[in-house]
């Protein structure tokens, strides 16, 4: 049994605060509930009462009947300051809805009510779970506040994927379900990961339900993920482009998220749903893909560079649409494009981890990769030879080698079979999974990464 203090801010979300009361006090603990004014047009203070047991608190200047206490606690027989008795009995402080405003004023240390002030006098666990509209989540004063947050300690449950409050909208910022914030709980309560839990499916937006995870080994880990492939323009209408769907970043994206880590994903026209959990970033040309790159690469310690990233593109895209009439040929003069991953590579610092990806056709594609490894200055390369039609570009399997700076590639079971070992003919400083689903693929990689993570 614990002492949760939860606090709710304001947002439509509240509502699912009421059900993570019913679970916690059904699994045995004991709740008290925190409200600022706005979240009381969403829910009020009666229906938190009930569920918990005692008084609801908004103003840190009203008086708590309570004095402090948690229901299974005798009040003192003084009258304490309820901001510090509340937090100071607490096991856990859990802030859920945590709305676009809460998040600034904790990242600012404000203390302007009840619940920030709680959490500026926290010595507990605190916990806090976004929930907004995907512009205000995805801004970058909340990013930056949420990772102000981070770098204090606190933990960040992230939000999930689908449908949101206003009519039409989806996207990232919907609230975690009431089951996995109480799972949240209790793993802060232990010191240890918690398991995705099991929730329904949202049927209207077709958003994916969490699954238990196989490990939560990356649970901390800050991933940077590419996907897809890069556009450049010839003309308003035209571009350079290639046959990248996203399938293989987005399968580690999520791969990555399930095991816990907090993923964000740069996506090069990708028309697929982001995975659960997982925070999106869309561009269309490989200088836009370098730019949110550049900005998310100092705070992650995995870069996944799945991308395909054009290496040409025209010196100079027409101003309208090139007309056909009249022309017997048309002739484009191209320049090359920065290489995103050597320049990232350049401005690495000690503890990240870099893995890039190397399309390459025929017989010589091990060994151009391993020149790109070299020459790029990576940790590890994912090779595949575009070569073959059944694997690689917009298909749902997929074959690799990964290559290794440091050789120490230990044989990974074959993706589709994990109790047999890797096929014969695996280089001596990597090693080779055979054609599996991208999914299956993308776990193989993560193993990789957690092995060159624990040898560096």
């Amino acid at each position: 049994m614990a002492r949760i203090l939860l606090g709710v801010s304001g947002g439509i979300a509240a509502y699912k605060a009421l059900e993570l009361v019913r679970l916690a006090t059904a699994a045995g603990h004991v709740v008290r509930v925190l409200q600022t004014p706005a979240s009381r047009r969403f829910v009020g203070e009666a229906s938190f009462a009930a569920l918990t047991g005692a008084p609801v608190l908004v103003s840190e200047f009203e008086r708590d009947p309570a004095r402090g206490a948690f229901p299974d606690q005798p009040p003192p027989t003084h009258e304490p300051l309820s901001h510090l008795e509340l937090v100071g009995n607490a096991n856990v402080y859990l802030i859920a809805p945590a709305s676009a405003n809460t998040i600034a004023k904790l990242a600012s240390g404000l203390a302007d009510n009840q619940l920030s002030s709680c959490a500026l006098a926290a010595t507990c666990p605190v916990l806090v779970a976004p929930a907004m509209n995907n512009h205000m989540y995805e801004h970058p004063a909340t990013r930056a506040n949420l990772q102000t947050l981070r770098d204090r300690g606190v933990g960040i449950i992230e939000p999930g994927v689908g449908r949101l409050a206003s009519r039409g909208e989806e996207g990232v910022g919907r609230l975690a379900e009431p089951a996995q914030l109480l799972a949240e709980c209790e793993a802060a309560l232990s010191n240890r990961p918690a398991p995705l839990v099991a929730t329904p499916i949202d049927r209207a937006s077709g958003a994916t339900p969490a699954r238990d995870a196989p490990k939560a080994s990356w649970r901390g880990l800050r991933v940077l993920v590419t996907a897809g492939g890069t556009r450049e323009p010839i003309d308003s209408v035209r571009f350079l482009g290639n046959s990248s769907s996203g399938l293989m970043g987005f399968a580690l994206a999520g791969a990555a998220s399930a095991r816990g880590a907090q993923v964000t994903v740069v996506a090069a026209n990708v028309a697929l749903p982001a995975p659960l959990g997982v925070v999106r970033r869309d561009v269309v040309t490989a200088a836009e893909l370098r730019q949110a790159c550049e900005r998310e690469f100092p705070g992650c310690d995995v870069l996944l560079m799945a991308a395909a990233v054009a290496d040409f593109r025209p010196l100079a895209a027409a101003p309208g649409k090139i007309k056909k009439s009249g022309r017997e040929r048309l002739e484009l003069e191209l320049e090359p494009t920065a290489d995103v991953l050597a320049g990232l590579a350049a401005e690495r610092r000690d503890g990240q981890t870099l893995v890039g990806f190397a399309a390459e056709h025929g017989e010589r594609a091990i060994e151009c990769a391993r020149e790109k490894l070299t020459a790029k200055g990576l940790d590890a390369i994912v090779v595949n030879d575009i070569s073959r039609t059944d694997i690689g570009f917009d298909v749902d399997a997929n074959e690799v080698t990964i290559l290794t700076a440091t050789g120490a590639g230990a044989p990974l079971a074959r993706a589709d079979q994990p109790d047999t070992s890797v096929e014969s003919g695996a280089p001596s400083d990597g090693v080779r999974v055979a054609r599996a689903s991208k999914a299956a693929v993308a776990e193989a990689i993560l193993d990789a990464v957690e092995r060159l993570r624990a040898t560096g």
